[in-house]
């Protein structure tokens, strides 16, 4: 059998800004991408602790270094700038892998900057 997972997390970021005038997405630094597994144009579900909004939406690679997490378009209408947020993605698996498996779990400050664990 096969069974979608959490694969990776980006645990805790705030929102930098919010802009209805684009055409929809997060951007999201390219160095939480690369430390997540992440990978742009990727499906990713944002849920939003600020306010428990939870939407489905697709990444755009921010600047590396930049803490950059925009929600752009109608994301912009679930999300505020300065709101926590946890961004994840999921993958399929065989269950024969699940004994062995564990998703990419990382943390950030409240900069959005990646804290080794």
């Amino acid at each position: 059998m096969i069974l979608n997972v959490l694969r990776a997390k980006i645990h805790t970021v705030r929102v930098t800004e919010a802009n209805i005038n684009y055409r929809g997405s997060i951007t999201i630094d390219q160095d939480l991408l690369d430390a997540s597994g992440i990978r742009e144009y990727e499906v990713v579900h944002v849920n939003n602790a600020s306010n428990g909004n939870r939407i489905i939406t697709y990444v755009i690679a921010g600047k590396a270094g930049s803490g950059d997490i925009l929600m752009n378009g109608a994301a912009a209408l679930k999300c505020n700038k300065g709101d926590v947020i946890h961004i994840l993605a999921f993958g399929d698996i065989d269950e024969k892998e699940m004994d062995n498996f564990k998703p990419k779990v990382i943390h950030t400050d409240e900069n959005n900057r990646l804290v080794e664990e």
